[in-house]
């Protein structure tokens, strides 16, 4: 081994330790954080606040693109003095992260002030998540929807379903505790199945009554109780389209806070050879068809939602990058490119 190459394997070697060290001194400090009150209650001090009003976010555009501002403890204590609300609100804010210099994140819902004033103050307007996500940064967009899930299920669970006694969160907001009996609840998400099926060649894709004109994405459902995630692919699929599925690959998984925070497990699926007759569930979709790779490939270029055409039609398209759906799609078509290219 030459001396040059030597020195650039350490520098590689110490350069992961480096990126491994970060993460495991912020996931141990978010740890302390969700653990201890006290501690909590100082990275407030230091931290910043990303603000909502009834779930949705605080947002500012610049350059058509939404930008989520942060707002320190002091800038959040004045803005609550200033609407004659008692600084001890803050505690009703929940963590949801730190940067890699241990600067603590919490989101705060500010439902009962006024908001149109509140949006005068603080310069920006709140919106939708839902309306908003795919034109925020990848971090922002992570940040608030993790956000927005943590506070809708404080929000739902302020009250013990064994007792009826109101639950208490801890200064993190990463549990509830019935201080009657002591059982602590934690936040959790649903499992939801996205499944993209393929016939060898082409993909099926579907649309829901719900989804914006022209947009067709591939095939999802909630795990049922008792169900794996393979057994739930082969349900959803014979279910929404009645095909039976032969083959299953795992892609990858996104956290989605619709309706109410889910875990989105991406999945590709092969149906069994001679089996493509598609047969809607009208109760679950609108319509799914097969696409072939030249029709994908296209709709990919597409950013929509696109107007209405002179003829009453909508151009094929597909969900934005952010969504899983959008990768799992991709990879799709670029698997089919490279199986298509000459050996």
């Amino acid at each position: 081994m030459s001396l040059y190459h030597g020195i650039a394997c350490r520098r590689k070697f110490f350069w992961c330790y480096r990126l491994l060290s970060t993460y495991v001194t912020k996931t141990r400090y978010l740890f302390e954080l969700k653990e201890d009150d006290d501690s909590c209650k100082k990275a407030q001090q230091t931290g910043a606040f990303y603000l909502f009003h009834s779930l949705a976010p605080l947002l500012q555009t610049s350059a058509h693109q939404y930008l989520a501002p942060r707002h320190s403890l002091l800038e959040l204590e004045r803005l609550l003095g200033k609407f004659g609300q008692d600084a001890r609100r803050i505690e009703d804010s929940v963590l949801i992260g730190c940067s890699e210099q241990q600067e603590a994140w919490f989101a705060l819902d500010l439902a009962s002030l006024h908001k149109p004033e509140m949006e005068t103050e603080l310069k920006g307007s709140f919106i939708e998540l839902r309306k908003a996500l795919f034109q925020l940064n990848a971090r922002d967009a992570s940040l608030l929807s993790t956000a927005q899930a943590l506070l809708r299920w404080h929000d739902a669970h302020q009250f013990c379903s064994r007792s009826g006694q109101p639950t208490k969160k801890n200064v993190a907001g990463s549990k509830r505790v019935c201080p009657s009996n002591n059982i602590i609840y934690y936040p959790q998400m649903a499992p939801v199945v996205i499944t993209l099926v393929s016939d060898g060649t082409r993909c099926l894709l579907a649309r829901q009554s719900s989804f914006p004109k022209g947009m067709y994405s591939a095939l999802a459902g909630f795990c049922d109780i008792g169900e794996s995630v393979e057994e739930t692919i082969h349900r959803e699929v014979a279910e929404e389209v009645g095909l039976e599925v032969e083959s299953l690959q795992y892609y990858a998984s996104q956290h989605w806070p619709f309706p109410s925070g889910s875990l989105m497990i991406a999945c590709h699926a092969t149906v069994k050879p001679g089996q493509t007759e598609i047969q809607v569930n009208l109760r679950e979709l609108e319509t799914a068809a097969w696409f072939s790779h030249d029709e994908v490939a296209t709709a990919l270029k597409r950013k929509g939602p696109y107007t209405q055409q002179q003829n009453g039609t909508f151009p094929f398209w597909l969900p934005p990058k952010l969504a899983i759906s959008h990768q799992l799609i991709k990879e799709w078509v670029e698997k089919q490119t490279c199986s298509s290219l000459p050996a």
